[in-house]
């Protein structure tokens, strides 16, 4: 499915009877350009951690295959190297998320695509100072295929420059533990 064609579905995209706090959860996330920062203002309000801090932890082994029309999506031609990532979004000891994230590093600086190789910072952390803007394309509850089968919810958006261009794309899949304690 191409871009278009994702962001044309998210247009039909219905939930029946929402629960009340898988809905303030996506109110939350759509608040944000980074889902970095969403989880960490979800993660103090619902007093799973009091600091919000977000970590990451590296997924290694199993690996979302890229969508077919990636380097489309993300307009860079055939020989350009793109950039991977699947990790685990922690709050304190808490996944909140599991993300696949496809991303340009010639749109980022030497420093940020050091800090994405060696550090446990999340992408939304790392990449902040360059003001990106969230683009969803997608968005499920519950089943969507390649996510864990416990995730409550799964996003598919396109990160963007100021300037339009492609960022990086990125699916995310949230855990039921963004349902847990609320003080």
């Amino acid at each position: 499915m191409t871009l278009a064609a994702a962001s044309l579905s998210l247009a039909g995209c219905t939930h029946s009877a929402p629960d009340p706090v898988i809905a303030a959860f996506e109110a939350n996330l759509a608040a944000h350009a980074s889902a970095t920062e969403a989880l960490s203002d979800w993660c103090k309000a619902r007093g799973i951690d009091p600091d919000g801090q977000i970590t990451v932890q590296f997924v290694r082994g199993a690996d979302e295959a890229p969508p077919a029309d990636l380097r489309e999506t993300l307009g860079v031609s055939a020989d350009e190297t793109l950039g991977y990532r699947h990790v685990k979004l922690v709050c304190g000891n808490v996944v909140l998320s599991e993300a696949h994230n496809w991303f340009v590093p010639a749109r980022l600086s030497a420093e940020m695509n050091r800090q994405l190789a060696e550090t446990q910072v999340p992408f939304g952390k790392v990449a902040a100072s360059l003001n990106f803007t969230r683009e969803p394309i997608s968005s499920a509850r519950r089943g969507d295929p390649g996510c864990p089968a416990e995730a409550i919810s799964t996003y598919r958006a396109l990160l963007r420059l100021p300037d339009g261009q492609p960022l990086a794309l990125v699916v995310e899949c949230y855990t039921e533990a963004n349902l847990g304690p609320k003080p």
